[in-house]
């Protein structure tokens, strides 16, 4: 035993292996023990695949909400139990066949899974794919969480933000067109030239020439008009103001063609470098600061205040510090893609000089791969350092929205993204796709690193508030009072029995998928598993000096599920403690666990205290003699309550509301039985309002289990044999 904990010990501060110890973790099956339930992603419901809907209402969709936002509306009565089978085989064709390289539009998609998913001679199955197709009104190109998804999801969210700036901005052009255009042609109207005969008699149809004397009618209509000419000066103006609204080329011309705007090529807005962009803006700015000084001219023409004499040298200056945030409003938003591994320290420094100075951009940063070798050694380390540094100072800026990510994340965080597009300032997204080329699917590697903290997500809006607690939100990462989240592990131990216990899911499990870090584990065979090795979790939770002898150690599983061990070393143990430390300062910054907050509690504690202790020795001396000294009764409140609390039924149904991660999934299968608190976590509003079957669908979607379907109480419902048999695990 003891020549084993040496062993342990040894690779655990050393790295090296003792010759037949250890097997080395080198290019192995061996994944995360919690993992085992996600090998095969397509035969899971979850977020993705999206679809990129064209047209109005939301802009992003998951596959899994659309299918059950069609079942919600004919699914009913006899055929329901039959209509969510056959939905439910269509949504794992449809996963399947974007998990083998498929693309296109949901359209194209579903035609190519209906001819996979059964018979089609198959009537019932045919009957159900045709009225579910009916029940999707939407259509769009379908995206899975791979390293395409962030640039095509924000340019998609971008551009249908762009769409409703162009149409308010043709329609008021367009107004201000035609109406400048209507005070020249009224001018022109009552001038000598405009009512000459010629001018009278084209205006007549050709059947009625003959019936007037145009030349007296102009005869009189001339002696008669009381003209007071247009000043040149106007007219120089208005004619100036229309040349410049017509010729601008911030926008495209609508598809129907508009009447005033005649644009020529229009700019682009979406760039690959923010060189590029910076580059632009300064070219077009001039044209940008013509047009913002035409409209807002434009308008004072329309209502008769431009006085030339006020107005004048005012717009002669006009643009000369640069535009207001509300004249920017005005155009485009610049959309710049850039790819964390590309980036040049002269380009992080441009892209941070840019948000300062308030260019309207929405800049995207993708970060591909976490694992970046040390400065100090060939060593691959947990880092994405680049892309982590334009977050933290994008906040310092102060007045620049940003918005942290992972890419199995953006889905739930898609009100953020649209938040952040909407924004009149600045923006920075900073996502990591998961696509690190490591064999673990994007969408694994994205949410395990999620999951470990090492790309927590966050978002920091200015127009939320004017204080930290309201403009900086940890939403998006899952029990965020804690350094690691906590899951549920059960497996069959070698007597076959069911072991169920909680494990965390650190920044050494993330480090664990990854191949490159091989070096850092070394798997000890079964016969000498011995009780040194502690979870990594463990080890990492408490002071060293309760951990002599004790070695951090990691459950694996291979590639038949049989559960492994490994030892952990001392450098990647390291690692997780910065990584913990940096997510404690988030916390903070959150205001979770903050420390400021913790000191000042301590000290209204102590005065509270000791303003109690006259009242105290003030008490009758008869009360000194009672069984038990009587405790204030803020002191007591508490845990009085908590024990009057009843333990729940097991025949109740309940979510647990604190864990809960505002996925949508329950209030998607029946809004009136499950809603949201003031914090947005879920909760069961009335079990009336739905049937059981939907408590247990709602149970088996929730993505970190915390539905609590009970018993029926209908005991009439159908089905209830098989949907007792699979609420049992939710119990």
């Amino acid at each position: 035993m003891q020549a084993e904990l040496q062993a342990h010990i040894a690779f655990h501060l050393t790295g090296r292996m003792p010759q037949g110890e250890f097997a080395a973790l080198t290019s192995s099956d061996l994944q995360p023990a919690i993992f085992a339930g996600y090998r095969d992603l397509t035969s899971l419901r979850y977020d993705f695949p999206l679809i990129l809907a064209r047209g109005g209402g939301q802009p992003v969709q998951s596959l899994s909400g659309l299918i059950d936002g069609a079942l919600k509306d004919i699914a009913a009565g006899d055929e329901a139990d039959r209509l969510r089978k056959h939905a439910l085989r269509i949504e794992r064709e449809l996963r399947r066949l974007v998990a083998e390289g498929a693309t296109g539009s949901l359209s194209k998609l579903w035609d190519l899974g209906v001819t996979r998913v059964g018979p089609k001679d198959d009537k019932l199955l045919q009957d159900s794919l045709r009225r579910l197709r009916a029940a999707l009104k939407i259509d769009g190109e379908v995206v899975d969480c791979d390293k395409t998804l962030p640039f095509r999801l924000f340019q998609h969210l971008w551009q249908a933000g762009q769409d409703r700036k162009a149409q308010n901005f043709r329609a008021d052009v367009n107004r201000l067109i035609m109406k400048l255009s209507d005070i020249l042609s009224a001018e022109f109207v009552r001038s000598k030239e405009g009512l000459s005969a010629e001018r009278l008699r084209a205006s007549v149809g050709a059947a009625h020439q003959s019936d007037f004397d145009f030349d007296a009618m102009s005869r009189l209509l001339t002696e008669s008009s009381v003209n007071v000419p247009m000043p040149e000066s106007r007219r120089r103006r208005v004619r100036g103001l229309l040349s410049t609204l017509r010729a601008q080329r911030f926008y495209a011309a609508a598809s129907d063609g508009d009447k005033g705007i005649d644009v020529g090529e229009p700019y682009s807005f979406v760039f690959e470098k923010c060189s590029d962009a910076v580059a632009a803006y300064r070219e077009r700015l001039p044209r940008m600061v013509e047009l913002a000084k035409a409209i807002a001219i434009a308008r004072l023409e329309l209502e008769s205040k431009y006085s030339e004499a006020h107005h004048d040298a005012f717009f002669a200056e006009f643009g000369d510090n640069g535009l207001d945030p509300e004249d920017l409003a005005l155009f485009p938003d610049y959309l710049i893609c850039l790819g964390a591994a590309d980036l040049a320290a002269s380009e992080s420094d441009l892209i941070l000089q840019a948000l300062a100075a308030g260019m309207p951009a929405k800049i995207v940063v993708q970060t591909d791969d976490l694992l970046e070798q040390s400065p100090l050694g060939s060593d691959y380390m947990i880092s994405g350092l680049r892309s982590k540094q334009l977050a933290s100072t994008a906040i310092g800026l102060g007045a620049c929205y940003v918005l942290q990510s992972s890419g199995s994340n953006l889905f739930r965080l898609r009100e953020q993204i649209l938040r952040g597009i909407a924004y009149s300032g600045p923006a920075l997204f900073s996502v990591f796709s998961g696509a690190s080329g490591t064999g673990v699917p994007p969408y694994l590697t994205a949410a395990a690193a999620a999951e470990s903290r090492a790309f927590p997500a966050f978002t920091y809006d200015p127009s939320a508030g004017p204080d930290w607690a309201s403009r900086f939100s940890l939403a998006g990462n899952s029990q965020i009072d804690l350094d690691w989240p906590q899951q549920r592990l059960e497996y069959e131990d070698a007597e076959q029995q069911l072991v169920s216990e909680t494990v965390a899911f650190t920044l050494v499990d993330f480090a664990a998928c990854d191949p490159r870090c091989a070096k850092h584990f070394a798997k000890v065979p079964r016969t000498k598993w011995t009780a040194d090795l502690v979870p990594a979790s463990e080890f990492l939770d408490r002071e060293p000096i309760d951990l002599v002898e004790k070695v951090p150690s990691l459950l694996m599983v291979d590639g038949d599920n049989r559960l492994q061990k490994v030892v952990v070393n001392d450098r990647l143990v390291r690692e997780a403690h910065r990584c913990a430390e940096a997510w404690r300062s988030l916390q903070e910054l959150g205001g979770v666990h903050n420390s400021h907050a913790a000191i000042l509690l301590e000290r209204e504690r102590k005065v509270w205290a000791e303003q109690a202790k006259p009242a105290a020795e003030a008490k009758p001396a008869v009360a000194e003699t009672t069984p038990a000294a009587v405790a204030p009764a803020a002191a007591t409140a508490a845990p009085a309550i908590a024990e009057a609390a009843p333990e729940r039924s097991p025949d109740e149904a309940y979510i647990e509301t604190p864990r809960c991660t505002t996925c949508n999934e329950c209030t998607t299968i029946n809004d009136k039985m499950f809603g949201y608190d003031a914090n947005k976590q879920a909760s069961i509003i009335n079990p009336d309002a739905g049937t059981y079957r939907q408590l247990v669908e709602a149970a088996e979607s929730c993505q970190v289990s915390i539905i609590h379907p009970g018993k029926p109480r209908n005991p009439a419902e159908p089905g209830l044999d098989e949907l007792i048999k699979r609420a049992e695990s939710f119990m």
